[in-house]
């Protein structure tokens, strides 16, 4: 197809596919990306031309990509990062590109090629390690916090070398007074955009959204963001700097993370396309004849990244464990580095054969990095002699911790769900074991007496230290299906008789769940639906038997372990069952005028819970409560006198 529209409707085929495969397969969408752009790029099927007709819409991309970053900028968050960020962050930055100019200038490629292939290979995934880590649990862990502080500063200097890159297209001779041009252009933008910005940007907001106009806030939001691009552009900057500017004027108001919500399809979207773009530079031909060369990169890549982020963390307090894992997560390349490698290729620096050997590394190396921080557990185990020692002090301290406790609860994982588990079971009197990997919840947990340890729940070792052998339940109170598969596997081995209640997102894993194991499973969309489906119908005048009948039966179909709970409140003794029944008062009934003290209801040992007047309920009815005709009373108690307490009720109707 050699028009603009067909060229968009193969990007956008391609990106549905991709991200479709990617969605079965449970990877990162930007590598299907990737792949996708080189099987359809002009030097495989060749389904996407060779020229500029896909560069103006991928680079959009890139625009949405920077404001994402302004508008998640934040002085207070990086002030508190800022040992981290600047430290740690800007060390790997510098060093790692520093590293990897001085391996090109020895190459004799040149400098300037050199400090654009290595702002390129400095950088790392933020999208993979962020959703890796939230998967393992990890975000809140040393190594997890001092990785997202250096994935911030990569994400923070992708700016300047956006800006500096195009200078290195000038002349050497005026070189320096390029870069120099460049410095006083940015400084004032920043001065005049973010001087004048603050004061234009709140109330024009303010404006816009007292329209109450979804599609003109999102416009106006795209118009805010293009003019800002425009306008840094048209200084002889760039589109990223005028984004970044515009995301960062964004992030100071109220409006963030609603602009962030509007903004989000169209930067993934138009992101996506620029990936495949990115994908589609890459020449199989010449990375076959080079493939010797693109190996050695890669290994050269992943070690060298590798060590350079574990001896800085080192160097900032980390212990080798935690800096091994630090140094393994960054060692693959990231999607900013893509960004900076195709300017870098637009403008001429680096030869395209070199280009493409580059390329092809940066995305080998991508596509590791999944795995290797799967496989870093076992790394650091191998290889640590402290994380031995580190990991037997844990267990001694969980085993302790449980040694004198019987028939306990094991809570996996103590953020909010699982500290209200907890008070729940302190009330009964039950004693439990909490498992957590946040170190300073944890910390403050113990200040404060409960019984919560540092350890994690998917390892069997953890479970036994925990007193699995003699627990009476365990209870996964995160909402994470890999992890609870692999704590049901274990209690399965050696205690397939403990029952285990599974927290979940959604109903899609409860098969899988239960299949595995587990005795119960609660979904929070479904348990969600059912709360809102009761409130719901109460308020639509449905009587609260009905009610209750039609929230139990749906949830028979899903939670064996709630089969009766929903028929009525039960009171301590479960031998005399207590419900709930509700009585609509017409016209002429006894009970009309009178209040809840005439009538002498606890005389048949019920109690009022509530009034429901003209769809209003009332919560908490007093005595003094006078009854009109259309009220629904609300009563509990035990059948026989419920029936009794209805006929006081209704007695006497015309």
């Amino acid at each position: 197809m050699d028009n603009g529209l067909g060229t968009t409707l193969i990007l956008l085929a391609a990106a549905v596919a991709v991200v479709v495969l990617c969605r079965q397969f449970r990877l990162p969408p930007l590598i299907g990306y990737l792949l996708a752009g080189v099987a359809i790029g002009p030097h495989a099927l060749g389904w996407l031309p060779d020229d500029d007709s896909t560069t103006h819409l991928a680079e959009f991309g890139v625009v949405f990509l920077m404001f994402s970053i302004g508008l998640e900028f934040s002085l207070p968050k990086l002030v508190t990062m800022k040992t981290l960020v600047f430290g740690l962050g800007g060390a790997q930055v510098l060093l790692t590109l520093a590293a990897i100019a001085g391996t090109a200038m020895a190459l004799g490629m040149g400098w300037k090629a050199g400090v654009a292939l290595g702002g390129a290979a400095a950088m790392s995934s933020t999208a993979i390690l962020g959703k890796i880590l939230s998967e393992r649990v990890e975000l809140g862990t040393v190594h997890g916090r001092q990785i997202m502080g250096v994935l911030l500063f990569q994400d923070l200097a992708v700016v300047p070398l956006l800006i500096v890159l195009p200078t290195f297209s000038a002349e050497s001779s005026h070189l320096w007074t390029e870069l120099g041009l460049a410095s006083v252009k940015i400084l004032a933008a920043l001065l005049l955009l973010l001087g004048v910005g603050q004061r234009l940007v709140r109330p024009w907001f303010h404006v816009v959204a007292a329209q109450k106009s979804p599609e003109l806030f999102v416009l106006n939001v795209l118009l805010f963001t293009l003019l800002l691009a425009w306008l840094t552009e048209t200084a002889g900057l760039s589109l990223a700097l005028g984004a970044f500017i515009a995301g960062m004027l964004i992030s100071e108001t109220e409006f963030r993370i609603q602009v962030e919500e509007d903004i989000k399809p169209f930067r993934d979207v138009l992101l996506g396309l620029f990936f495949v773009t990115v994908g589609a530079m890459l020449n199989l031909f010449t990375v076959w004849e080079h493939a010797v060369a693109v190996l050695v990169l890669v290994a050269g890549l992943l070690v060298a990244k590798a060590a350079i982020a574990t001896g800085l963390a080192r160097l900032f307090g980390a212990d080798t464990g935690v800096a091994l894992r630090v140094g393994l997560a960054l060692a693959g390349a990231g999607e900013f580095g893509f960004v900076l490698l195709s300017r870098t290729g637009q403008l001429g620096v680096v030869s395209a054969e070199s280009l493409q050997i580059v390329l092809a590394a940066m995305l080998l190396s991508m596509l590791a990095s999944p795995f290797i921080v799967q496989s870093s557990d076992l790394v650091v185990q191998k290889w640590v002699r402290s994380e031995w020692m580190r990991r037997a002090m844990a267990l001694h301290e969980i085993a302790v911790r449980s040694m004198g406790v019987q028939g306990h609860v094991i809570i996996c994982g103590y953020g909010r769900t699982g500290q209200n588990l907890a008070r729940v079971l302190e009330q009964e009197a039950l004693q439990f074991i909490a498992l957590d990997l946040d170190p300073q919840r944890i910390r403050e947990a113990a200040i404060a007496g409960e019984s919560v340890v540092f350890g994690d729940a998917g390892r069997r070792e953890v479970l036994m230290a925990a007193g699995l052998m003699r627990a009476s339940a365990l209870v996964v109170t995160y909402a994470d299906t890999a992890s609870a598969l692999r704590i049901l596997d274990h209690v399965k081995e050696v205690r397939p008789d403990l029952p285990v209640v599974v927290r979940t997102v959604d109903d899609a894993d409860i098969e899988r769940l239960q299949a595995a194991g587990a005795v119960e499973v609660v979904a929070e969309v479904m348990e969600g639906s059912l709360m809102l489906a009761s409130h719901a119908l109460m308020l639509l005048g449905v009587p609260l038997h009905r009610v209750l009948k039609r929230i139990r039966l749906a949830r028979e179909q899903r939670y064996s372990l709630f089969r009766g709970f929903f028929r009525g409140i039960t009171d301590e003794d479960d031998s005399e069952p207590v419900r709930l029944h509700s009585v609509l008062l017409p016209e002429g009934a006894r009970a009309i005028g009178r209040t809840l003290s005439e009538l002498h209801l606890d005389s048949a040992s019920v109690e009022v819970t509530a009034i429901r007047r003209r769809n209003i309920r009332s919560p908490a009815p007093t005595p003094d409560t006078q009854l009109l005709a259309g009220d629904v009373v609300v009563m509990r108690g035990r059948e026989e006198d419920l029936a009794a307490a209805e006929m006081i009720l209704l007695q006497g109707r015309s």
